[in-house]
């Protein structure tokens, strides 16, 4: 296992729409077994393989609290079959470190998506896990959760940004 390098807006890996995965592999375990490393010791709660410069349909989400027993979902290729409700809650992310965002959402989410042995899953998800599911799903379309803020916000974001850059160089 190994930890991999979490890229940072504005890298142009997090704009792309990632590719679906049609190898089903060692390859592909040893990558979610890296991203799950990498998402806990961040500490995150879920990562997407664009995140890591890997341009491939691939998340790794645990939504459990610390003190749990960890409950890792892995999902390959997933797409959001439904939607239900609203929700809207501070979002931070990996690849936008330092800066957080009341964010809109679906409160509840449907999604399927194939395990690492291609075999289609679904699962339902509500609070923590739908919001994870979303954000995660959004980065293999090329959307960061700063692309959902109003463009006032996001004009602010993007100054703010510039003095979060700064200080993460400084302390390299």
């Amino acid at each position: 296992m190994a930890l991999l390098k979490i890229h940072h807006y504005p890298d142009p890996v997090l704009k792309k729409i990632a590719a679906p995965i049609t190898e089903f592999d060692d390859q592909l375990r040893q990558l979610a077994s890296d991203m799950a490393e990498t998402m806990y010791a961040a500490p995150g709660v879920g990562l997407a393989a664009p995140q890591v410069g890997v341009s491939q349909r691939l998340t790794v989400i645990d939504c459990s609290a610390r003190d749990e027993a960890a409950q890792l979902l892995i999902m390959v290729n997933p797409e959001i079959i439904a939607r239900e409700g609203e929700s809207c809650e501070e979002e931070g992310c990996l690849s936008v470190p330092e800066y957080y965002a009341k964010v809109d959402r679906s409160a509840q989410v449907r999604v399927r998506f194939q395990d690492l042995d291609g075999q289609t899953r679904v699962i339902e998800a509500g609070g923590l896990t739908a919001i994870a599911c979303q954000h995660e799903i959004d980065h293999l379309d090329g959307i960061l959760f700063v692309d959902h803020l109003s463009p006032l916000k996001r004009s602010l974001f993007r100054k703010k940004w510039q003095k979060i850059e700064t200080h993460l160089k400084e302390q390299m």
